[in-house]
Order: C-alpha cells, then sequence, then structure tokens
C-alpha cells in the first residue's frame, strides 16, 4: 500500500501516456503508446542492443562515481576535521574548480584525451567529485566536540578517533553525497554521450532521435529512468545497512 502511495503519480502518468496515445489524443507518430516502448525494449533487449548500450553507460557512470567517491570522501573528511585557519585555505580553490561548467570542460577534455573512454569517466568524476567532497566535509564538521571529548577520555587518538567517532558520526552526511553522486552521474553522462559517443544510452537515444526511430528513443529514455532510480534505491539500501545508529557511536568508542 505505501508503494502505491509513493508512486500513485507515476502511475497515473504511465497510464495516462498509453491512453492518450491509444486515443489519438496526442499523435502516437510522436507520441508512440507505452505498451509498444516497452515491446520495443523487450525486442533490444533479446537481439543485445539494449544491454550492449546499457552496460557501457553503467561502466563509465561508476567508474567515474567510483573515483570520486575515493577521493572526495577522504579529501572532505580530512579538510572537515581541520582547523578552520587551514579550510579556509583551501576554500577558494574548492568553489573556484566546483563551478567550472561541465559541458565547457567536456570539450577541453576531448581536446587532450581524445573521443574515447577517458574523457567521459573523467567528466563522470569530475562531477561527482564536488557534492561527495563537499557533504564528507559538512559531516566532518558536523561532529558533536562532546562524543570527540568522550572518544578521547577512552583514549582514543589519531586514527582510531577517527574510524570510531568522526566517521560513524559524518556517514549520514556522506551517504547524502553519494546519493546526489550517483544521480550526477548518470546525468553527466548521458549528456556526454549525447555530444561524443558512438555507444551508450546517450548515444542511443540522440541517434535514434536522429534516424526518427522514436520508439527506440522512448526506449532509451525509460532505461535511463529506470537506471537512475536503481542507482538510487541501491545507494540507499546501503546507506540503511551500513549506517550506524548515532546513539550507538559511544558504545562502539568503549570497545
Amino acid at each position: 500500500m505505501s508503494f502505491l502511495k509513493k508512486y500513485l503519480a507515476v502511475l497515473v502518468f504511465l497510464l495516462l501516456w498509453e491512453f492518450l496515445s491509444r486515443a489519438a489524443v496526442v499523435n502516437p507518430v510522436f507520441f508512440p503508446p507505452l505498451s509498444e516502448i516497452l515491446q520495443t525494449i523487450f525486442r533490444m533487449l533479446e537481439t543485445g542492443e539494449m544491454e550492449r548500450h546499457a552496460g557501457i553507460s553503467l561502466w563509465r557512470a561508476l567508474s567515474g562515481f567510483s573515483l570520486a567517491v575515493l577521493v572526495g570522501a577522504p579529501l572532505g573528511l580530512f579538510l572537515g576535521s581541520r582547523p578552520g585557519s587551514v579550510r579556509r585555505i583551501f576554500d577558494v580553490p574548492l568553489e573556484l574548480f566546483s563551478q567550472l561548467n561541465p559541458f565547457l570542460l567536456f570539450h577541453i577534455l576531448i581536446l587532450f584525451m581524445g573521443i574515447g573512454e577517458a574523457p567521459k569517466v573523467t567528466l563522470v568524476f569530475f562531477t561527482c567529485l564536488w557534492p561527495v567532497a563537499f557533504s564528507s566535509m559538512s559531516g566532518a564538521q558536523s561532529v558533536n566536540p562532546l562524543l570527540v571529548k568522550s572518544g578521547r577520555a577512552f583514549g582514543l587518538k589519531g586514527f582510531a578517533l577517527f574510524r570510531k567517532i568522526i566517521f560513524p558520526a559524518a556517514s549520514p552526511f556522506i551517504f547524502l553525497g553519494l546519493q546526489m553522486g550517483i544521480f550526477y552521474s548518470l546525468f553527466m553522462l548521458i549528456a556526454a554521450e549525447m555530444m561524443g559517443a558512438s555507444s551508450g544510452l546517450g548515444f542511443l537515444s540522440m541517434n535514434s532521435q536522429e534516424t526518427f526511430q522514436l520508439k527506440k528513443m522512448y526506449a532509451a529514455v525509460l532505461v535511463i529512468a529506470f537506471l537512475g532510480l536503481l542507482l538510487d534505491f541501491l545507494v540507499s539500501l546501503l546507506g540503511k545497512a551500513f549506517l550506524p545508529p548515532v546513539e550507538g557511536v559511544l558504545s562502539r568508542a568503549e570497545n
């Protein structure tokens, strides 16, 4: 029942899509019925075409996102746990780089890296880096000083203090950054594939539009939306599975 309430608007939209197209309220040539688009997806899955493009897009998105997590989370936690005077040294460079337009950056990356996998993965990495880094920094800054003092009172210091106090307390912010990053990864990758690629869901959508294969275009759009929801759900699931309860941080410190 809760599932229906949560996705009721989506279900109504999909039913309206099917009805309006079948009733020719909208032109079915430009807006095919949902059922026909689903049939197109299944046919593309049978031939392996959809699987190939989706697999390539997922590999690119997850590669860039993983690199952003490996760099952004430690960077944000390190800067967030430093005194304000140290953080201020990095404020201007971080703000400057985070405001760079990724679409303009993509053309520069192609100029130096060529048209291959490297510029696409690098663009995803650059786009995901900032929400992950800034969320991790906010998490480290939001740690209750009493928790840190209590941890030190139990004899924790250095990496042990970070592992048992700072990281668990900052984890909700880190996972918020991961959710934002995973969304940006797919969104930015699809845009990059539309501008310069010969494979992937973004290329499939753009190429299908240019060749007037509109059912394929809508099929690619639906798969992109589904993958975005799936990735967001998986990150949320990981967060629920691994996030320690805040009230349990002190008891972990005692051990």
